[in-house]
């Protein structure tokens, strides 16, 4: 079992302000801000200007955006990248975090002046955001509004610059080549193999016992990067290896996605529930005999089928109208097979894409079910902290647009500050060390890689599943 030492206000490298908003504590930062200040709702919110014009086409939209820590959603070449300073961030670490950060941002978008020519999903005033899996996590839950934002969909072209009220211009954002190539030093996490299998096997129990019908449980890897290690090539790579999932890059969080949360664009509501599971074949036969398995397999078929019905549930009171498919269809990705189903739906009460993430969040597919039965097992059974893996991870405009998957298939990097070094640049005292610059620094990287356990699931097969999840990420970064 983990323990938490968790202080909601507390996030190592974060500069704060607090503020009230409906008698809860909230915390902000950014340039506007001159240090900690705490004051009533209507001095703290900023009043925001966002402008979006038309520009001729990019090549290359990273290029803007920061090395160390880059703001991006792409998928198909579309997207939208962060560039420039951080305008705002909010940083909530307590309970009822999504609704905080929700009410939070409804506020802004009514304080924001917005000139928009464009008019897509994705222009006028945007916040990325990635939140930790769990209300109980010492990671936080944050909502980043970058001063430039590049997008590109459907074969138009924009930038987005956002201001304070009062400020002054945002200054143009220059190209900055890819930094040389890398690669991370991976190992063991806090639960290796032998470990998981062991958990795997006391779920099994719990579900035996009637405790639960589905768990999911994940496992870790651990290592470094070079302090210096330019993340924009991971994001590249696979947005280029993985074009049909959805790429993000959020505040260290960086991944390639295969399932959305929840999509919001124009009253339209859509999803893409995975679950279920099974390796690529070697050669096309096996592929397509492997495929077959997939379909017809009981377990799998089972753990679908209850991802599905959260979601439906969490989606009913907020549409008009909501459509799945009867059948899952299978989903070829290239290292692997999943049960996916698509739903749609019509919005029937302006709800925003902030409010769908929270009522949905977390679904089976990356908790279980019962929710709160199987969260207090997963509590329970994993020896730490997921974060932000398996957390939602999107964008979200000022309409109430926005794209949001899970962030599966990703890696947690620490601050980009946040470096450690062997001392060896400076003899063998750390503090002595120049802990950003010097040959040795290090970043470090986790990643987390899981699969649903119900009735009948084995060790042996759950273990090898995670090891095909891991794939894309750990290709990636080698």
């Amino acid at each position: 079992m983990r323990t938490s030492h968790r202080d909601a206000h507390v996030w190592t490298g974060f500069c704060r302000r607090s503020a009230h908003l409906d008698g809860r504590r909230q915390a902000f930062s950014g340039p506007e801000y001159g240090g900690l200040v705490t004051t009533d709702e209507r001095l703290s919110l900023p009043k925001l200007v966002a402008t979006t014009r038309e520009v001729p086409p990019l090549d290359d939209p990273l290029l803007h955006a920061s090395a160390g820590d880059p703001l991006a959603w792409i998928r198909r070449g579309d997207g939208i990248v962060g560039a420039g300073p951080e305008l705002l961030r909010l940083d909530i670490g307590e309970d009822s975090r999504l609704e905080a950060l929700t009410d939070i941002w409804h506020a802004i978008v009514q304080a924001t002046d917005v000139d928009d020519e464009v008019q897509l999903p994705g222009t006028g005033l945007v916040a990325f955001g990635a939140f930790a899996f769990d209300e109980a996590s010492d990671a936080p839950s944050t909502l980043i509004v970058p001063s430039t934002v590049i997008g590109r969909r459907g074969g138009r072209h924009w930038i987005t610059r956002i201001t304070r009220a009062e400020g002054a211009d945002v200054p143009d954002v220059d190209e900055v080549g890819y930094g040389p190539q890398w690669s991370a030093t991976l190992g063991p996490g806090r639960m290796d193999p032998a470990a998981h299998s062991d958990a795997v096997r006391d779920v099994l129990g719990r579900i035996a016992d009637g405790e639960a019908e589905k768990v999911v449980i994940a496992r870790d890897i651990s290592g470094t990067v070079p302090a210096g290690a330019d993340l924009r090539r991971l994001v590249s790579e696979l947005a280029h290896g993985y074009p049909d999932t959805w790429t993000f890059a959020v505040d260290g969080l960086i991944g390639a996605s295969p399932e959305t949360l929840v999509t919001v664009s124009g009253g339209t509501v859509t999803a893409r529930v995975l679950a279920g599971t099974i390796p690529r074949g070697a050669d096309a036969d096996e592929d397509t005999a492997l495929s077959v398995e997939l379909a017809k397999s009981d377990k799998n078929v089972e753990e679908h089928a209850f991802a599905i019905a959260s979601v439906l549930e969490a989606l009913r009171p907020y549409t008009a109208t909501l459509e799945a498919s009867e059948t899952p269809s299978l989903l070829r990705l290239p290292n692997l097979w999943h049960l996916a189903t698509d739903v749609t739906g019509t919005l029937s009460n302006g709800a925003s894409a902030l409010n769908l993430v929270r009522a949905l969040h977390p679904t089976a597919a990356v908790g279980g079910t019962p929710r709160d039965v199987a969260m207090r097992i997963i509590r329970d059974v994993e020896p730490f902290d997921r974060g932000r893996y398996a957390g939602p991870v999107g964008w979200i405009d000022g309409n109430g647009d926005g794209e949001w998957a899970i962030a599966l298939r990703c890696a947690q990097f620490g601050g980009a500050g946040d470096t450690t070094s062997t001392g060896d640049d400076e003899g063998d005292d750390p503090a002595a060390a120049d802990w950003s610059r010097g040959a040795n620094a290090t970043r470090r990287v986790t990643a987390h890689a899981g699969g649903g356990i119900v009735s009948g699931s084995v060790p042996e097969s759950e273990l090898d599943e995670t090891r095909v999840k891991f794939r894309p990420i750990v290709d990636a970064l080698a």
